[in-house]
């Protein structure tokens, strides 16, 4: 889940870290009570699922409420990279003396986390890293270990941050990870983190990502998922509680796992075909799960076929089999279906679909094989 810049400063909050007073408004009345409120001058700011807002014209400075009422005029209904601002951050400005950056990820090489700070903050950290790669301080920290204030005391010195900023930052540092382990985040951003004129380190701009499987263990996190962007498929789709990310081909992807219904994805473009979507039914193969994914992709105007590529593992063939013929006598599917059924009791499903088999409902060997069934099909509805 991508959070919206004020979200992501909620979060940061939660954790100790200093950001400044701001208030969320939807239109232009409530972002000049907004500025009554927290009192001039103040930053209007455009929040939406993307970057380069600034360049886009989506963050102003508002010396008086007068100010206000025009930037937010301006900015509401702003097409920014394809989102369109439908909400505002009214935040109090700040002064700045220096902007840094600060982050954690994963670092899925190393199996360790990584921090990234650079005095070199306000740009983004791709084109400082392609610029000037010894800007940045680096730090690998071992899961199981976490970050030390000593460890901490080190980073920041090696991104040879202002002396005075120096304590500032290790407090951050240390807030920082915290947010980004025990938020069960992929990634936590701050950029910039600034230096004010009296001397405080304090967090400009944040950007956050949380991993949507911690839901579970964050009842708050409901309300970041709700705000998370998605085309009528995709809501559907998560309505359903399947995973589900919308493309713009013409053949419908199903899949058990996340990993396999990338290499679906994959395998329908090397055969010459296009995904029309990733969908990842997890786990269960069951009649509910099969119909719903069946009636989320069958509402997709755009799909001419429809490729279901089972690999059983935990979930046995013959459920998987009974699962798909129990879903198509609930859904009026009007793509063809081509299946691939493979892995635990795999001849066992197929024993199972064999008799339902016809022109609308084939099965492939391979996925290669299903690859090419299905785009061949899919090319043919266009023609």
């Amino acid at each position: 889940m991508d959070l919206f810049e004020y979200q992501g400063k909620q979060f940061f909050k939660q954790f100790g870290m200093p950001v400044s007073d701001g208030e969320v408004a939807f239109t232009v009345q409530e972002a000049v009570d907004a500025a009554e409120r927290l009192g001039t001058p103040v930053m209007v700011k455009a929040q939406v699922h993307t970057g380069g807002r600034g360049k886009a014209g989506g963050v102003k400075f508002a010396a008086s409420v007068e100010d206000v009422q025009e930037h937010a005029s301006n900015i509401l209904g702003l097409d920014i990279n394809g989102h369109i601002v439908q909400r505002l951050w009214i935040e109090k400005a700040s002064d700045i003396s220096e902007e840094y950056y600060a982050s954690f990820t994963l670092d899925r090489s190393a199996k360790q986390h990584l921090g990234m700070l650079s005095a070199e903050g306000g740009v983004e950290i791709e084109t400082v890293a392609a610029e000037n790669p010894d800007a940045i301080s680096k730090i690998h920290v071992d899961p199981a270990v976490g970050l030390t204030r000593e460890a901490a005391q080190a980073w920041v010195d090696g991104a040879n941050l202002n002396p005075v900023a120096v304590e500032g930052a290790v407090d951050i540092a240390m807030q920082l990870y915290d947010a980004y382990v025990q938020g069960d985040a992929d990634l936590v951003e701050i950029n910039p983190l600034i230096l004010t004129p009296d001397n405080r380190v304090h967090v400009l701009d944040a950007k956050v990502t949380l991993d949507s499987n911690s839901i579970f263990r964050h009842e708050d996190y409901a309300e970041f998922d709700e705000t998370q962007p998605r085309d009528e498929r995709e809501e559907a789709a998560h309505e359903k509680g399947l995973q589900y990310v919308g493309l713009e081909g013409s053949v419908g992807v199903i899949a058990n796992g996340a990993g396999l219904a990338m290499s679906t994805v994959d395998v329908v473009n090397q055969v010459g075909g296009k995904p029309a979507n990733f969908l990842d039914i997890g786990g269960g193969a069951n009649a509910d799960v099969m119909a719903g994914a069946l009636e989320v992709i069958n509402n997709d105007p755009e799909v001419k076929s429809i490729f279901i590529n089972i690999f059983g593992g935990i979930t046995r063939g013959e459920e998987v089999a009974n699962g798909i013929i129990e879903a198509l006598n609930r859904v009026d599917i009007d793509a063809p279906i081509v299946i691939r059924l493979d892995g635990t009791n795999a001849d066992e499903g197929r024993e199972i679909l064999q008799p339902a088999l016809n022109d609308k409902l084939m099965m492939e060997p391979t996925m290669l094989d299903a690859a090419k069934k299905v785009v061949e099909l899919a090319k043919g509805a266009v023609a």
